[in-house]
């Protein structure tokens, strides 16, 4: 009988679920504030990290940026300080008392910071030498950002396991190092954000990309087992977000191409629509984000068509070499590189 009962609770708690999801269409939740917040953010030099570091720069948090590249990063920097100085003569001829979203201030413009450290995230004691180094110099950090990747470009055969291990290492292992680094200050505190920026080749695949998606699918795997233990631990202050875009125009796919028809249709993501996007799902503590939205169905229809139905959509679309284009360009700049250098 007990059985009975709480299958009739869960089955109510389930129709539940969907009517607060359909809510949420209707009424957009409140942003919350990070404002006075240390936020990280690993592959900040470029891209994504970079647009996320602006972001979050403009609700006032403060900023630790991780890359590899140390100048890029410092470039990144410098547009974050360039937006607290602008904040701060706003805020200046406003008079004191009110930040520029109408709230009142955590913390003073002058006393927003960012700092900036080189870290290889691939590299696990680098990962925790620096973690200890943030601690000590800048405080816990409330927001975890994993958003630092890489790709190969090569195809499985082609492809020195050198590159392999690189691309698992970064795009899914240093998801593990941050979070062990960070999370035990947030279960104390029962507070903070972690955030997996992941793909949508973490939720469904395409062919000649195998390290890329294997690294992506072990990410998404990554933080939905982590999200249910935050939620078996009962640990409800600590949120989570895994995001995951379609074909970014960062460059870093240069070359991929779906079917010229279809292309109008579904054309790669402008980086700042991508994180404007990511950025409301982080602020109002959405689960997960997937941009454009008809990605939700492309994951449902993998999951529930037999697997030649799934090819023949792939081929229909173009989807299925979409990546060959891409793997062919990085093949030639590889040889132009090596040619060039008499390699």
């Amino acid at each position: 009988m007990n059985i009975l009962l709480e299958f009739f609770v869960v089955t109510f708690r389930v129709l539940w679920a969907f009517v607060l999801a359909a809510a949420k269409w209707l009424v957009r939740p409140k942003e919350k504030s990070v404002a006075g917040q240390v936020c990280l953010i690993t592959g900040a030099g470029s891209g994504l990290g970079r647009l996320f570091a602006l972001e979050f720069a403009r609700r006032r948090a403060l900023l630790v940026l991780w890359d590899i590249n140390t100048q890029s990063n410092e470039e990144t920097a410098g547009m974050v300080r360039h937006i607290y100085r602008e904040m701060a003569e706003e805020a200046a001829a406003a008079g004191p008392g009110v930040a520029g979203d109408g709230e009142k201030d955590v913390l003073p413009h002058s006393n927003l910071q960012v700092y900036t450290y080189t870290c290889d995230v691939g590299k696990r004691e680098n990962v925790y030498l620096t973690a200890e180094r943030v601690r000590k110099e800048v405080g816990e950090v409330s927001v975890l950002v994993n958003n630092a990747g890489v790709v190969s470009g090569h195809h499985l055969l082609e492809c020195p396991d050198e590159l392999i291990e690189r691309t698992m290492m970064v795009n899914c292992h240093a998801h593990f190092w941050t979070t062990k680094a960070f999370l035990p200050k947030m279960l104390e505190m029962n507070h903070g954000h972690i955030v997996t920026v992941a793909s949508s080749l973490g939720l469904f695949s395409t062919a000649g990309v195998e390290d890329y998606c294997a690294s992506k699918f072990g990410a998404v795997g990554f933080h939905e087992s982590l999200s249910h233990e935050l939620k078996a631990a009962e640990k409800d202050g600590i949120k989570t977000t895994l995001v995951c875009p379609y074909l970014v125009d960062t460059g870093m796919f240069r070359g991929c191409r779906i079917r010229k028809e279809i292309e109008p249709f579904l054309p790669p993501l402008k980086p700042e629509y991508c994180v404007k996007q990511a950025m409301r799902a982080i602020l109002t503590d959405q689960p997960m984000i997937c941009t454009p939205r008809l990605m939700y169905m492309v994951t449902f229809m993998k999951s529930i068509l037999p697997f030649e139905a799934v090819v023949c959509m792939y081929r229909f679309l173009g989807a299925d070499k979409c990546m060959y284009p891409f793997i062919a360009q990085r093949k030639q700049a590889t040889n132009n590189n090596e040619a060039k250098n008499g390699i």
